[in-house]
């Protein structure tokens, strides 16, 4: 393998050996360290004394490197110390692995302290809409700046099934009234949030102030989010209809709930939702509370009891303490 460069007004070829490809993994860091010192002090004695070695091993160990690569790095007599043409390549080389190497030894470490690497965080979609959702991330991603946070939108279903093969680390969930956590996934309640009917504006039921009874609803036309997303909100109105003594006639589901918040406003029926969805800010529609036991929807932060990584114990704790408070 052959290089040209500029040497002056001169054009020079040098050869590198086809050995060096084998003989790269026979080198050292410390030799690489060792050759950096002195090509940058251009004085055995004077890298010696910055490497805190005596002369005579670092000078064994520059002959070493030299004879593993097959080239001559540096053109030295008794007074004076060069690079070669050579030893200027390598010397760039040299300074680009020995900072790839630091900066990987500092991931390492950051890592270890639960400072870097990645967390995968999944969310359900009214979640975002909580305020305490995006004050704990901003926090984390502001206290841990080495470390990469993606965030997935999914389903409370898909966050218990993507928990259990690891494509997940932590979950932002909304569980039904009757959910019971997996023996393997820990959960934190976070936030609680009421449920409300969601009225066309115009609806006769919207004129009132009071809390409805989930009974007054049971000739309405209802839009909800699919069955088979796995949404524990689905269950949970489920829940509350049975106990007022009808099933609901379901016309028309959603995958979003601001879509259901915008089909409500367009006449095609009510729903009942979480009342952050409020802050859409979608016209045409009321928010009315619900006058029956259990009208209230929990948030959780569900993970692996066996994860022991120190990144999610850190997001962890800076999601414990907003715990209780106000969505």
């Amino acid at each position: 393998m052959s290089t040209w460069c500029w040497a002056g007004n001169n054009i020079v070829q040098y050869f590198f050996p086809r050995r060096l490809i084998w003989v790269a993994n026979k080198l050292e860091f410390r030799q690489l360290r060792y050759f950096v010192a002195v090509a940058e002090e251009l004085s055995f004695s004077a890298a010696a004394r910055r490497l805190h070695v005596s002369q005579p091993p670092l000078s064994l160990q520059i002959k070493a490197l030299e004879n593993e690569l097959g080239a001559v790095l540096l053109e030295r007599d008794k007074r004076n110390v060069a690079l070669t043409a050579a030893g200027a390549l390598f010397l760039e080389q040299a300074r680009r692995a020995l900072g790839n190497l630091d900066r990987a030894a500092e991931v390492v470490r950051l890592a270890s302290q639960g400072e870097a690497g990645e967390i995968r965080i999944a969310f359900t979609a009214s979640v975002p809409m909580a305020e305490a959702f995006p004050r704990v991330v901003h926090t984390f991603r502001s206290s841990h700046p080495a470390a990469r946070a993606d965030l997935i939108h999914m389903s409370t279903g898909q966050q218990l099934q993507a928990l259990a093969d690891k494509s997940i680390d932590v979950g932002f969930l909304r569980p039904s009234l009757l959910f019971c956590a997996p023996p393997n996934i820990q959960t934190l309640d976070l936030w609680k949030d009421r449920l409300v009917a969601v009225l066309p504006a115009w609806h006769p039921l919207a004129a009132s102030q009071d809390p409805l009874p989930m009974a007054a609803l049971a000739d309405e036309p209802f839009i909800l989010f699919p069955r088979g997303l796995g949404c524990g909100l689905f269950e949970h109105v489920m829940v509350l209809t049975s106990r007022a003594g009808f099933a609901p006639r379901l016309i028309q589901e959603a995958r979003e709930g601001a879509t259901i918040v915008g089909l409500v406003a367009a006449g095609m029926g009510i729903s009942v939702l979480p009342d952050t969805y409020a802050r859409t800010g979608i016209p045409g529609v009321v928010y009315r509370d619900l006058d029956t036991p259990d009208a209230t929807s929990r948030l959780l932060l569900a993970y692996r009891r066996e994860d022991a990584a120190p990144l999610l114990q850190r997001f962890v704790d800076v999601v414990r303490p907003s715990a209780g408070m106000a969505v």
